[in-house]
């Protein structure tokens, strides 16, 4: 399986199950559901991915806040905040990579990486 499930703590100290989804030989996608997902800017500085980060969590919040609240400008607010922190993690928008292509939230059957998927498992997935 292509699962690698490690245990950590939480910030609280209690056992939490990560999963590291699998990722495309190039670095540029993770693998959820068979679909490819953009990886986040590896050129990214680590202060500034986890600045990024901690907005995109921040405008998710606000997401829910608004939609229970039902107050349709603030949901459109907060979904422009996570677009771009989305479009600057480099996970929307032009691509962080030199090529022509992007197969973000395609099925990976459907893409050029669907070998790759379909092949026998190896250490390096």
């Amino acid at each position: 399986m292509r699962y690698d499930r490690s245990h950590e703590l939480s910030r609280l100290g209690t056992p939490t199950l990560l999963v590291k989804y699998p990722t495309t030989p190039d670095g540029r996608y993770f693998v959820h559901k068979d679909r490819l997902w953009r990886c986040t800017n590896p050129n990214l500085d680590e202060a500034t991915r986890r600045r990024l980060v901690g907005e995109l969590m921040a405008a998710r919040r606000d997401v829910g806040t608004a939609k229970r609240a039902g107050d349709d400008a603030a949901l459109a607010d907060a979904r422009g905040k996570v677009h771009a922190a989305k479009v600057a993690l480099g996970k929307r928008g032009p691509m962080w990579w030199d090529n022509d292509t992007d197969d973000n939230r395609y099925l990976i059957k459907n893409t050029p990486y669907a070998d790759w998927w379909s092949s026998p498992d190896d250490s390096s997935a």
